[in-house]
């Protein structure tokens, strides 16, 4: 039996496709005629992904009105491609290849030569998503290096206060609190991805926390993350999530796939690539990135269309983000187990709407489409599943959001660039990251204003930025604001405050900002982060004592005619 389908879509999110576009993907853009369409309609299962899992549940809801029915089970992708050979899926969701040699010690996966195919079916990044909070204040823009993700989740790192997170966070007071790492308790696809990472970029870190968690000598990729004391352990991307969102789960960090933060209102951290930029991974940074994975181009290879990803861990250029990569579908090229040539024919209806139209609505769910040489090769893996209806797809009308005339890909190459407060330096963005986007973090004044070279660019809100003269934060500067006492932090929170910002006002540090970026904040905002100023107080004075002027003679008089009347 399958387990019970899960749907992760958010319906705000989810754009529906018209019936006529779906329609074509089954008839119109084919040879095959209506009443051939409906021979398609029928219904299939499939298990595996929880990282593709959101982007396959949009793709499975919008065929539904068709009578095309998609069971799919986010069971992990270790067990969808068990699931699989075994003959009981009709088709698998997996973030990485059949596993015949692994690495960590688990059993090879066998599977009879020339019985499945791969279809790439959705790209997007492996998140950090995380609960922390600085004086009460929920942090949206926290960076991260490489270096420190990975001693984080190798029990390396262990409080948010960390030196080395400390100088990936120069606008931010770190907390002294217990970082909790959040790791998946399945077989996944995304913890091969992450430790196949780990292993590339640091492979020392990886190597001694294998020793140290009692796996050595099978320190490679795996699947399975051994997780040691002091580690949260749960199923499946949205049960990393579901953790971390827990109000009492504060100070706890997992990887997931972006759609989930994106579309659950929780930040992710920017992690810093090799130009030296903390970028999140956008459909855009994610399109940029994959330009540089090798895909197997060899048709006769077991491993066709499926990515390497070295060149992606190494992209110099500043939009990139390391932890990018491809989801597959794995199709069955045979009939075995409980697929037949009835079911192939509507497996096959549904892989070309995932391959063609249900591209268009990828990014707004948090992954990035296809480019469309991938497109172009995943129509010739669907003519192999059996029993499919062939179609004849003019790939221009797939209206994919990478496509161009010459080939280019188009997201890519109109990803927009970092701000300069996101590069590696004394400065930082308030900007929020993921599902919190619209939330920013105050930073310290001194970690605003221009890019590490002072010349232009955003201040950490994103709008154009002073060169950093006169900042109130450095008492060695003469053109500092007088009157300001200096910073008094708690040794206990780590979290610091100002005793006074020359208004009567109490400043926390990763609050404190200029007298002008307080005046541009929300009036609500203002209020909830340093009281009532003097000059508040007498401004609604004047305001209540104005009313009583206006209102007080129409009254007077109302009250003075009911009496002459009576």
């Amino acid at each position: 039996m399958m387990p019970a389908r899960r749907r992760h879509v958010p319906p705000k999110r989810l754009r529906p496709v018209p019936a006529a576009l779906i329609a074509g993907i089954v008839a119109a853009l084919t040879t095959v005629t209506p009443s051939a369409a409906q021979s398609v309609a029928g219904r299939i299962s499939g298990e595996g992904s929880s990282w593709a899992a959101p982007a396959i549940d949009s793709m499975r809801v919008n065929v539904e009105t068709f009578g095309i029915i998609v069971d799919y089970a986010d069971t992990g992708s270790t067990a969808g491609r068990t699931a699989f050979r075994n003959g009981k899926a009709d088709f698998a969701a997996s973030d990485i290849p059949f596993q015949f040699t692994p690495e960590d010690g688990s059993e090879p996966e066998r599977i009879p030569a020339g019985t499945y195919a791969y279809m790439p079916v959705t790209a997007g990044g492996t998140s950090f998503t995380y609960n922390l909070k600085i004086n009460g204040q929920k942090v949206t823009n926290l960076r991260l290096s490489g270096e420190n993700v990975a001693k984080i989740f190798t029990a390396t790192i262990t409080s948010w206060d960390d030196p080395a997170i400390v100088a990936d966070n120069p606008g931010l007071a770190m907390p002294k609190r217990q970082i909790v790492p959040v790791v998946r308790a399945d077989g996944s696809g995304s913890s091969a991805q992450f430790t196949r990472w780990m292993i590339n970029q640091h492979g020392g870190v990886w190597n001694d926390y294998c020793r140290r968690s009692g796996r050595a000598p099978a320190c490679g990729q795996t699947s399975f993350y051994p997780a040691v004391a002091g580690m949260i352990s749960k199923s499946g991307d949205p049960g990393i999530t579901g953790y971390v969102k827990q109000t009492s789960a504060e100070g706890s960090i997992g990887y997931v796939n972006y759609s989930y933060p994106f579309n659950d209102d929780m930040p992710v951290a920017k992690v810093l690539n090799k130009a030296g930029y903390y970028n999140e991974p956008t459909p855009d940074n994610v399109a940029v990135s994959l330009l540089k994975a090798q895909i197997n181009q060899d048709q006769s290879s077991p491993d066709y269309l499926t990515q390497q990803l070295d060149g992606v861990y190494s992209d110099t250029d500043d939009r990139s983000y390391p932890l990018s990569s491809y989801s597959y579908l794995i199709l069955p090229t045979a009939v075995r187990g409980q697929f037949d040539e009835a079911k192939g024919r509507t497996l096959g209806a549904f892989s070309y709407y995932a391959m063609c139209q249900a591209q268009e609505q990828s990014a707004s769910l948090g992954y990035s489409p296809m480019p469309i040489n991938l497109v172009k090769a995943s129509f010739d893996q669907i003519k192999k599943i059996p029993g499919v209806i062939q179609q004849d797809i003019d790939v221009t009308k797939c209206k994919n959001p990478t496509f161009s005339a010459d080939g280019t890909n188009l997201l890519a190459k109109n990803a927009k660039r970092p701000q300069d407060c996101d590069r590696r330096g004394p400065t930082q963005c308030a900007t929020g990251t993921g599902g919190n986007k619209d939330t920013e973090t105050r930073v310290k004044e001194a970690a605003k204003g221009t890019g590490p070279a002072g010349t232009g660019g955003t201040n950490a809100a994103g709008r154009p930025g002073a060169t950093g003269a006169g900042d109130p934060s450095n008492p060695s500067d003469p053109s500092a604001v007088s009157g300001e006492s200096a910073e008094v932090c708690d040794p206990e929170t780590g979290l610091c405050t100002q005793a006074d910002d020359g208004d009567g006002g109490e400043l926390t540090a990763n609050n404190s900002s200029s007298r002008q970026s307080e005046q541009a904040l929300p009036a609500a905002e203002l209020s909830a982060s340093s009281g009532w100023s003097g000059t508040q107080t007498l401004i609604l004075l004047v305001v209540l004592l104005t009313l009583v002027l206006v209102l007080a003679p129409g009254i007077v008089w109302r009250i003075l005619s009911a009496r002459t009347q009576t």
